[in-house]
């Protein structure tokens, strides 16, 4: 199930998420770049979709073809790299 990139409470999605929808939680725009598989912080544009055309306000809804809602860390593969590191030393 998505999950909402600003509370990181599931919603579920009837159909598409078209350009108006937001969190029935906290009202932020769910087709965001921040709510989107390829969004990267780490990554030029912060998008890894290299032919997305670049949107200037990562947190305001837009029109991309290429949007793909997610519910997987948002911040991309250096968080989870960092958090299986910091398991290791955990007792």
């Amino acid at each position: 199930m998505p999950e909402c990139w600003s509370c990181g409470k599931s919603y579920e999605s009837e159909g598409a998420i078209v350009r108006a929808s937001e969190c029935p939680h906290c009202d932020a725009w769910l087709r965001c770049c921040r709510n989107c598989h390829f969004y990267d912080q780490y990554a030029p544009n912060k998008c890894r979709e290299p032919q997305a055309d670049l949107q200037a306000d990562k947190e305001a809804a837009n029109a991309c073809d290429y949007f793909r809602a997610t519910g997987v860390d948002q911040t991309g593969p250096h968080k989870k790299g960092r958090t299986d590191f910091d398991g290791l030393f955990k007792e």
